[in-house]
């Protein structure tokens, strides 16, 4: 099911924590660092935060600038983002100031604790139960499917950080990296223990705005499973990009490719007619550029912006044979392919008989048909 781009924003000392253990809140950065996350505020469709963020901060989480709120309203857009928090139990102050701000807000909980914020709050906000049991993925499914919401902005606390990260559901992380100490070991750590998916996080960008260092991180360990991750979500837009450098065709697709291995290192990538060759396809470009004897092939996934093919004329072997040749088992795409040169093309099917698993991610087929809008009439 499509997922919103969860964006993960926190402010944080060099040595990790949110805030002290002071009766006022910490100040982590200073006025264009609070500039900026206000305007990463008016780029979401919704900013979610957990209940104790609510409760230790009470927070309004509220687009300032008069002129980027008035932007969002001349795109057709609310004038502020939808505002989520996230609770279990559903222990909700009704005085608190997130729920007399802004514009909608909506209270994710459990079966159990909708009975108790419904009746908490007596109609400020709506309340949505997700089960017996706190489901993230439910959650953003939800969000996607039923609120609209494309980008999502989570703004804390340490907990709902780490789950998402943990559970791969995290698609940017943006840290501001405050000049100072905190040293106490009472305080809120922005990451809790446990389990995270593995692999170095792929810096995206670093940056000083005012007197911090804000860095942007996104994930890069594939999933394993046929849930897609949020580093899968990465990996194929990365290919669905790739997919943009083909030169065009009248008688080809446009597809990009990317190999990825477990711990997330990019082992090579390519794309269709790489290197002046008219026929050569993205899976066979980027599988040339392997070591047919590295053992991370075993482990690795292929990112294709498209289906890889089953059948084709130009060359012996088709993608989905020369990916199971390179014992990959794992496949990522973005679009099935249509039957414009080939007719009942099942380059899924081919690699699923073996073995392999084909996770498809509909929301990201806009992004890979774009290169070939002069194919699709």
């Amino acid at each position: 099911m499509p997922l919103p781009y969860v964006l993960l924003s926190a402010a944080v000392s060099l040595d990790g924590y949110l805030d002290d253990t002071g009766p006022e809140r910490l100040l982590l950065s200073g006025p264009a660092d609070f500039d900026r996350v206000d305007e990463v505020r008016a780029s979401v469709d919704a900013i979610l935060v957990g209940a104790g963020t609510i409760r230790a901060d009470n927070p309004r989480l509220l687009v300032n600038s008069a002129e980027r709120r008035a932007a969002r309203v001349a795109a057709g857009l609310p004038e502020y983002p939808l505002k989520v928090t996230v609770t279990g139990s559903g222990d909700l102050d009704p005085a608190a100031r997130f729920w007399h701000t802004g514009g909608d807000r909506l209270v994710c909980t459990t079966d159990q604790g909708a009975v108790r914020a419904a009746r908490a709050l007596g109609g400020t906000a709506d309340v949505v139960a997700l089960g017996p049991a706190l489901d993230w993925r439910a959650l953003l499914e939800h969000l996607h499917d039923e609120r609209g919401v494309r980008r999502l902005m989570v703004e804390g606390g340490g907990t709902v950080h780490t789950q998402l990260l943990q559970q791969g559901l995290a698609d940017e992380l943006q840290l501001a990296l405050a000049p100072l100490f905190v040293g106490d070991p009472a305080a809120p750590r922005l990451f809790g223990p446990g389990a995270y998916q593995g692999g170095r996080l792929r810096l995206l960008d670093t940056r000083r705005v005012g007197d911090v260092v804000l860095t942007r991180y996104a994930p890069t360990a594939p999933g394993t499973g046929p849930a897609a991750t949020a580093a899968d979500r990465s990996w194929l837009r990365t290919a669905c990009e790739l997919a943009a450098l083909c030169p065009p065709s009248k008688t080809a697709f446009s597809v990009g490719a990317v190999v990825v291995a477990a711990d997330g290192t990019e082992l090579a990538r390519g794309h269709s007619r790489e290197g002046g060759d008219p026929v050569v396809h993205a899976e066979e470009a980027a599988l040339a550029k392997t070591d047919p004897a590295d053992p991370l092939l075993a482990g690795a996934t292929v990112y294709s912006s498209l289906e890889p093919c089953a059948r084709r004329a130009s060359r012996p072997a088709p993608c989905a044979e020369l990916i199971l040749r390179a014992g990959v088992r794992r496949v990522v795409t973005a679009w099935r392919e249509p039957d414009t040169f080939v007719s009942a093309a099942d380059g899924a099917g081919v690699l699923a008989a073996a073995g392999a698993r084909v996770v498809v991610l509909p929301e990201l087929a806009a992004l890979a048909r774009e290169p070939n809008a002069h194919l699709l009439g």
